[in-house]
């Protein structure tokens, strides 16, 4: 068959929903600053559907930071990738600020999230490694294992009795591969808001040899005592080998990060595919980056804000039986067990009727049959904004 008849056969699992989707809850035109209220169709709304947890995004001060960045040096400095000339003291002086920040000997700046972790992953195992990973890992983290050609285990959503199952099954394999086991897992996960069970993680390994990666795209900004991460949060840094993050969300920007032991993260450093055969990240960029960490470390009165309309927007939702006892971080998914048909039509009744914006989520972002809806709160959303949307709850689900 030609593969463009094929794939005019089978156009994905969600493009096939595109007729009744595009431009609602798949390529909404989102227009006006970065806030809690923005414009869809020229109409105002609410909007849940920025992971701007503190507010970063849109504000004077960072576009203030971002046109001197701008001005100064634009966007094509520096040229080439940063291993052939791409390389500045800028960018060493990031990734010390922010080693230092999350409590890991070293870190390796990144360039893109997405592509930085299918890249550590590959580079880290070999065939005769065994990877575990949970159910509802990032789709980052999945496209990486798929470029394993090693054995590939999954535990099931947050289920340690699970993942010890895995490791023991792990254990045999590499008894005869002479390879290693890797478990990797989420400080935050983005879509069930639940965070992972690194305690209870970190602890197998008094019982299996594994190492421990953590993706945090979520949790850093947020978590912790100084917003610098899950892992901190719960004083594992000595405990997880790798950690990993992105500057998407709280930082409201671009790139990532992988830190762990001086020795490994310079292993990364000489063999990332996805960094040695791509442009360093443009000076802007960078300059941008420590500048914003200076202001998570001072976003107190930012987090706080942030939990108080959480646990506002949570208690509302659990007392109208819309949210699952398993959320405890600030990402809010309401789950459905009905058509996409009618969950749409909710959303528009939502936007039009309401006035309140949120994210349609449906597989692959979520487990086959699951559609959700998702809620970020942010630090600039206000009490009015969530009594609001309970109430439209309350007209739209009732």
């Amino acid at each position: 068959m030609d593969i463009f008849d094929r794939i005019q056969l089978d156009i994905g699992p969600i493009g096939k929903f595109q007729s009744m989707a595009e431009g609602n809850f798949v390529f909404p035109k989102l227009e006006g600053q970065i806030s809690n209220h923005i414009f869809f169709n020229n109409k105002k709304l609410i909007c849940w559907s920025y992971n701007n947890y503190l507010g970063l995004a849109g504000s004077s001060e960072i576009n203030e930071i971002d046109a001197f960045a701008q001005q100064k040096w634009g966007m094509t400095y520096p040229m080439g990738s940063r291993m052939m000339t791409g390389d500045t003291s800028l960018h060493d002086e990031f990734e010390s600020n922010i080693a230092d920040f999350i409590h890991m000997e070293k870190a390796l700046l990144l360039n893109f999230g997405y592509q930085g972790m299918l890249s550590v992953i590959d580079s880290l195992l070999s065939p005769n490694d065994v990877v575990i990973s949970d159910k509802q890992c990032h789709a980052c983290i999945i496209d990486g294992i798929r470029l394993h050609r090693g054995e590939r285990l999954i535990f099931e959503h947050n289920d340690i009795d699970n993942l010890e199952q895995k490791l023991k099954v792990a254990e045999k394999i590499v008894q005869k591969t002479k390879g290693g086991i890797l478990v990797i897992t989420e400080g935050v996960f983005s879509m069930s808001g639940a965070q992972g069970k690194l305690k209870e993680i970190c602890s197998l390994k008094s019982k299996y040899d594994f190492r421990l990666l953590v993706d945090d795209a979520h949790g850093f900004g947020v978590m912790g005592p100084q917003g610098n991460g899950t892992v901190c949060a719960h004083g594992l840094e000595e405990k997880v080998d790798l950690y990993f993050t992105t500057f998407t969300k709280s930082m409201a920007s671009f790139g990532a990060v992988i830190a762990g032991k001086k020795e490994i993260v310079n292993y990364f450093k000489y063999n990332l595919r996805s960094q040695m055969f791509s442009k360093s990240l443009p000076m802007p960029i960078v300059y941008g980056l420590n500048k914003r960490l200076e202001i998570i470390k001072r976003a107190h009165d930012k987090r706080k804000k942030l939990f108080e309309i959480t646990d506002l927007m949570q208690e509302g939702l659990k007392n109208r039986n819309l949210l699952s006892n398993e959320v405890d971080s600030y990402i809010t998914p309401i789950y459905f067990n009905i058509k996409l048909e009618d969950v749409l039509n909710l959303q528009k009744e939502l936007v039009y009727d309401h006035g309140v914006f949120c994210s349609v989520i449906i597989y692959p972002v979520v487990p086959k049959g699951d559609v959700i809806f998702r809620l970020t709160p942010t630090s600039l959303h206000t009490r009015e904004d969530v009594d609001h949307t309970l109430k439209s709850y309350d007209a739209v689900f009732k």
